[in-house]
This record gives C-alpha cells, structure tokens and sequence, in this order.
C-alpha cells in the first residue's frame, strides 16, 4: 500500500499537470488574441479577406486539455489532426478527412465536440480522401482503395456505399440537387450517379484528349448555381460545364503571375460565383469574378498565423458566422468563412473570414 505522503504528492503533482496544461491552452488563445490583426490585401489596399484562427486539436474547440487524458491513460485519443485532406461544412459541424488517420474527424461547434472516425464492418474506410456533407443528413466520403463513395449520416454512422467496378481511382465528391457527381482521375472523366439510388446515369466530358472539354486529372469539384467545376491539374486549370456535360470555358493557366497556376487543388465558389482557387505550389488562394478573371490572392508562403503551408481544400460557409464574430475586426462585417486545410506546418485548418466595412 501507498504511503500517504506518496499518495498526497502524486495527487499534488496531478494537479499541477492540470494547471498547466489548462494555462497552455489559455495561453495559447491568449496569444492569438494579441496578434496583429491580418488582412489581405494589407493596408492600404481595402481589406477583402481576414485571417480569423485555426483549428488544429480539440482544446480549439473544447478548450479541454485532452492531451492530459492521455498521460494518465496512456491512450492517444486523436486529439490532433495530423494530415487533412477533404473537409465539408453543414450546419454547426466540419467534417474534415484525415489522411494519415483514415478517418474522419467531425467537429461541432453548438456542442463543442471533436471527435475522430472511422466505423467498423460495412462502413469502414480504407483510403479516404474527400468528403462531402449535404442538407440532407448524408456524408459522402471517397475512398481509393475501396474505389467506391462511402455514405454515412452526419454521426457516422454507415447508411450505403456505391461506385464499385465503375469507379477507378475516385478523387472527390459533390451532391447537388438530385445527383452525386464523382470525379475519377483514372478515368479522366466526371460520374453522375442518381441520388435516390446511386444508379449511374452519364459520365462527361465523352471527347478525345485533344479536345479542349477533355479533363486530364480531374482532382477536385464544386457545383454552385448549377455550374459545374473541375479542378484539371494536369492543365493547369479549373474548366467549367453545365449540368448536362457541357462545356463552357476554362480558368486560368499555366505559370507564376497573378491568374496562372502551378500547383491547382482545392476549389470552392460563393454564392456570387466568385472561384476561389488554392495553389499549393504558391501556398495561396487565388480568387476569380464570374468572367474568369482575376481578382486577388490571399494566404503565401508559411510566415505566421494567416499564411499556408501546403493548402489542398478549401470550402466556404455561411452557417457558422456567429462563432467566429469574436475574431473579426470590429471595423468589418463577416459576410462569409473560408476554411482551408494545410498538409503541413502547425495549422491544420486556416480560417479566413469575407469581410466589408461597416
């Protein structure tokens, strides 16, 4: 048996732990508090984009010291995202694919949880690497090594699953209104499957890889008033389409000036068709008017808070906005949030808020 003065300072040292780690984390958000505020373009230029905070681990949304449960448990309870991938946002909840994991962290702001992933038996993932959350209830989520669309509801749990011996290599996934479009980059093309049950319909663009509609790498997607965009990283730029396949017009090209990529990812449109584009060459987000043409970037080479390291998506969310008001400039107005996920660096998930003055 213990000692009593063994027991009284272990007990004593527990505490001090606890203090600590809460300190840290109090810190932490302290800190973030006292930075300068960051803003893109930067003064003098008119403010468009600002840089709110991260999300990383769970104390950034729980404020929890959860990395002290696993010292006295000796269990890592995937309190910190290691390697984002896709990230979806609907309602109050993030749902961002962890690549390194294989799973999925859900993130809910209302009950301020963070949890980590990946169902057993049917709903099991393999290789997942985007996801996409509808008003529905559904999540889709992409895997690989499955070669299939994976669904669950919005607590992950498994509902069905659809794709196999169609799909290749699958890449991402967008619902919109009555159809599931999946891109695969083996394939080269885009597959429209129905909504109700998961039936292949079509597949576009059906034109010879020396046509301009033809889709080289199709890596990433996004639907938005019916426009239809895609991500050609081995073009070097976004095409668009209509609902039907049609082809309508490419954005971007190749090179290191403003309008150009190198390295094209994540994409993701608001709801006045502004394109918002991430190159991971770059480290930044280049947004784009309805015609095409260039409007500003934002995000750069990893400096400190507000930059990127290795941005891959990127999505936008008009929900969420009475959560992150603290940490706007009290001279703007949050119109809308822009979440990005980075494969590098200490910021897991950057968090920019579309700001106007007021």
């Amino acid at each position: 048996m213990l000692k009593p003065i063994i027991i009284i300072n272990r007990i004593i040292l527990i505490l001090a732990l606890i203090t600590l780690i809460s300190s840290c984390a109090t810190q932490k958000k302290t800190d973030t508090a006292k930075q300068e505020t960051i803003f893109f373009p930067p003064p003098p230029d008119t403010a468009r984009v600002q840089f709110l905070t991260t999300i990383s681990q769970s104390t950034d949304i729980t404020g929890e010291a959860s990395s002290f449960k696993k010292y006295v448990s000796g269990k890592d309870d995937n309190s910190g995202i290691q390697k984002p991938h896709g990230i979806s946002v609907i309602k109050n909840k993030i749902f961002v694919v962890d690549f390194k994991l294989g799973g999925i962290y859900k993130i809910d702001f209302q009950n301020k949880s963070f949890e980590f992933k990946n169902p057993p038996g049917l709903g099991n993932l393999k290789n997942p690497i985007n996801c996409f959350a509808d008003t529905n209830g559904n999540l889709f989520v992409t895997d690989q090594v499955r070669k299939e669309i994976v669904v669950f509801d919005h607590d992950m749990n498994y509902k069905n699953s659809f794709g196999l011996k169609i799909l290749e290599k699958p890449t991402d996934v967008v619902a919109y209104k009555d159809k599931i479009y999946v891109s695969d980059m083996k394939q080269m093309k885009i597959f429209v499957f129905s909504k109700d049950d998961y039936k292949l319909l079509s597949s576009f663009p059906n034109v010879s890889d020396k046509d301009t509609a033809f889709i080289h790498q199709p890596i990433h997607i996004a639907v938005v008033n019916d426009i239809f965009y895609v991500t050609d990283f081995g073009e070097f730029h976004i095409k668009k389409f209509d609902l039907n396949g049609n082809f309508i017009s490419n954005v971007g090209t190749y090179g290191e000036y403003p309008g150009q990529f190198s390295r094209p990812k994540g994409i993701a449109v608001d709801k006045d068709d502004y394109l918002y584009v991430i190159d991971a060459q770059f480290n930044n987000v280049q947004i784009f008017n309805r015609n095409g043409e260039p409007m500003m970037d934002f995000g750069g080479e990893k400096m400190g808070p507000g930059f990127l390291d290795m941005p891959i998506r990127i999505t936008i969310d008009y929900d969420n906005l009475d959560y992150f008001r603290k940490y706007v400039d009290s001279k703007y107005n949050l119109k809308y949030l822009i979440f990005v996920t980075n494969q590098f660096g200490p910021d897991r998930i950057t968090v920019y808020g579309f700001v106007d003055l007021k």
